[in-house]
């Protein structure tokens, strides 16, 4: 196993456009993208426009993938994303884990590639959604009831297009490894693996109370 770091292999992702009012609400096009993982989208952007304050649970494997880590890990990883890597595609913060939106087919491909990385026994609690599997996203707009500093369901970085770019697997792999690698040996969030985890629909509850949101002005 090598203990280099992996670089980033991207093409240059495309602006999500001007950063709206509301950082952390939806646009109508990241909407009709986040209906298209549905399998009737119509119905689904009906009920959203009935309920936008409303959660839903998706499926994954056709319009996206989801990569779920603990909140702190995350941001971590955002941190290296936005300020030393491509930037990222949408992400949202449930229940004290952070959910990377990612290339369909990146949660069959990442747990292996993070198995050959020897920083990747460092990297803590990654579950893997694909196809077959379902994640829970936040409401389009944020609920006008939700706690305002720090709701347990959000938007980090909303869905802004109707073709976001979405990282693959080598991008998620080089920011778990350089996250961890700026961890050292003081990472302690969740439950390390010595091995690669398993992909798996479990999100489990806890705090996030430091993560910010992202501005999307910022994607290179």
């Amino acid at each position: 196993m090598s203990a280099r770091t992996p670089s980033p292999t991207h093409t240059a992702p495309s602006p999500l456009g001007p950063a709206h009012d509301a950082a952390c609400d939806v646009t109508a096009e990241g909407a009709a993208w986040l209906a298209s993982a549905e399998t009737y989208p119509r119905s689904a952007l009906a009920h959203w426009r009935a309920r936008p304050d409303a959660p839903a649970v998706l499926p994954c494997g056709s319009a996206f993938d989801v990569v779920s880590v603990p909140a702190v890990f995350g941001r971590r990883m955002l941190d290296r994303l936005w300020d030393e890597g491509p930037g990222s595609g949408p992400v949202a913060v449930h229940r004290g884990r952070t959910l990377l939106f990612a290339a369909p087919r990146t949660a069959q491909r990442l747990p292996s590639l993070l198995g050959w990385e020897e920083w990747g026994a460092r990297v803590p609690s990654v579950l893997c959604h694909g196809t077959g599997d379902a994640i829970t996203v936040p409401p389009l707009t944020a609920p006008a009831d939700a706690a305002p500093d720090h709701p347990e369901t959000r938007w980090l970085v909303a869905p802004g297009t109707r073709h976001p770019w979405l990282p693959g697997p080598e991008v998620l792999l080089w920011a778990c490894v350089r996250a961890a690698r700026g961890a050292g040996t003081a990472v302690h969030v969740g439950a390390v693996r010595a091995t690669p985890p398993a992909a798996r629909i479990s999100i489990f509850p806890g705090g996030d109370h430091d993560a910010k949101v992202y501005d999307v002005s910022r994607r290179r």
